[in-house]
């Protein structure tokens, strides 16, 4: 059986973590394993603030679904994509009534 890699989104940054248990929390996890990892430079250094926005703005996914910092996360290989660019799923803002004279 061979499991199941999902489609890199464009304009992405995918790392994957494998975890040896379950783990309550994802953004502490996500948080070690982008600072361990050597592929992106601008990913590695990133703060803890910038990786909120990027949580907060729906930038980040779990095979497809927008994660939550408090998403838990399964044992084994989970692949997470964190998007460059707002996704089209992100709410539109809202517009201000335009008054007619």
């Amino acid at each position: 059986m061979t499991d199941f890699i999902p489609k890199q989104p464009p304009r992405s940054f995918r790392i994957v973590l494998n975890l040896e248990r379950h783990e309550s929390r994802m953004d502490t996890i996500l948080l070690n394993a982008l600072k361990a990892q050597k592929e992106n430079l601008d990913m590695k250094n990133i703060s803890r603030g910038k990786l909120k926005e990027y949580f907060v703005n729906g930038q980040i996914e779990i095979k497809g679904q927008v994660a939550r910092p408090s998403s838990s996360l399964a044992k084994g290989v989970t692949y997470v994509d964190i998007l460059f660019n707002a996704p089209a799923k992100a709410p539109p803002k809202e517009k201000k009534p335009v008054k007619k004279d």
